[in-house]
C-alpha cells in the first residue's frame, strides 16, 4: 500500500496560498457562493494565475475578522 499523497509545503518565507476548493471547504460554502461574492465584491480579495484563483490565508483571516458581527452593546434600560 502506497502512504497518501501530501500537500505540498509552501516555501519558507511565502505566504501560503488556498485554492477555490480549499477556501470552500475551510469556510462551509459551495465554490459557487465564493464566486457569487467576489462577482458582487464581497469576498476575500484573490491572486489570478491564468483561470486559477488563490487566496493568502492572510487575506482570507482579515477577510473573516470585517464579517464578525459588533459586539451587543451594554446600554442600561436595553435587554
Amino acid at each position: 500500500m502506497t502512504a497518501p499523497a501530501s500537500l505540498p509545503q509552501p516555501l519558507p518565507g511565502l505566504p501560503p496560498l488556498l485554492d477555490i476548493r480549499e477556501l470552500s471547504a475551510y469556510l462551509g460554502v459551495p465554490v459557487s457562493t465564493i464566486y457569487d461574492w467576489r462577482a458582487r465584491g464581497l469576498g476575500p480579495r484573490a491572486y489570478r494565475f491564468g483561470k486559477h484563483l488563490k487566496f493568502a490565508v492572510a487575506d482570507v483571516t482579515a477577510w473573516i475578522e470585517a464579517q464578525r458581527d459588533p459586539a451587543p452593546s451594554s446600554s442600561p434600560g436595553r435587554r
